[in-house]
């Protein structure tokens, strides 16, 4: 049985109830932007406390869906997700951006991540061992390339040496937080996911930035990949075969 879970948010102050399934952009520039997107008018806008924004309201899919920021690294979407859950989430999808390790991936494209490296300190004082891996139904709902990612806790990281050998440990990208997610939600008893939009190509040691414009397309992509995956038909029974 999973810890209890506390159920008086710290960090979170919620103005609106919190849905079952819950969209966590890391930006709270980004939740806004698929708040407004995916969301039907009128959406309650529901923390802004710590500037983490978040909102809640009814999707196109007629369900009801939290879009809430998490802020940047493990120990801030750690803490996002725990109040999360204890405020009613249940399944949960990352929707973030990532820096590309290996060769062959394109600015823009998505990755749904089938595991994180676990190289940061908050997936491992959660207890990660190795790598996080998130709940196989969310997994095969996304759509995006899969792979394996590395979640670190820098973004300027002053060891050149660092990707190197993640990428021979088999990761396809770097980012910074979907270790701790997927460790918070095995402890919790709720489901998570992630999928990622390539921000940066780092293989080789440089780094080439995607543009405002397809960073912006991006977004988009990736709060419809998060949505369908989040989709309500997706809990019901599949039909029994016919005879």
């Amino acid at each position: 049985m999973p810890p209890p879970v506390a159920t008086a948010p710290v960090h979170l102050r919620p103005n609106a109830p919190v849905a079952e399934r819950a969209l966590l952009p890391g930006d709270p520039g980004r939740a806004l932007r698929l708040a407004q997107h995916l969301l039907a008018a009128p959406m309650q806008v529901l923390n802004t406390n710590r500037g983490l924004w978040g909102y809640t309201g009814t999707a196109a899919d007629g369900a009801a869906l939290t879009i809430q920021s998490t802020g940047m690294g493990g120990p801030s979407a750690a803490i996002v997700a725990e109040e999360l859950i204890g405020l009613g989430a249940r399944r949960l999808v990352r929707a973030g951006t990532c820096g590309a390790l290996a060769d062959g991936l394109a600015l823009g494209e998505l990755i749904a991540v089938e595991a994180a490296l676990c190289e940061d300190g908050a997936s491992r004082a959660l207890g990660c061992e190795g790598r996080a891996e998130p709940d196989p139904a969310l997994l095969a709902a996304l759509t995006g390339r899969r792979g394996v990612v590395v979640s670190a806790d820098l973004f300027y990281d002053p060891d050149d040496d660092r990707a190197g050998r993640w990428s021979r440990a088999g990761a396809v990208a770097v980012e910074m937080e979907a270790a701790a997610l997927f460790a918070v939600a095995r402890r919790r008893g709720a489901a998570a996911a992630c999928v990622l939009a390539v921000s940066d190509l780092l293989a080789g040691g440089g780094r080439e930035r995607i543009g405002d414009d397809a960073l912006a397309a991006a977004e988009l992509e990736l709060g419809a990949a998060a949505l369908a995956a989040l989709s309500p038909s997706r809990d019901r029974p599949p039909p029994p075969p016919s005879v």
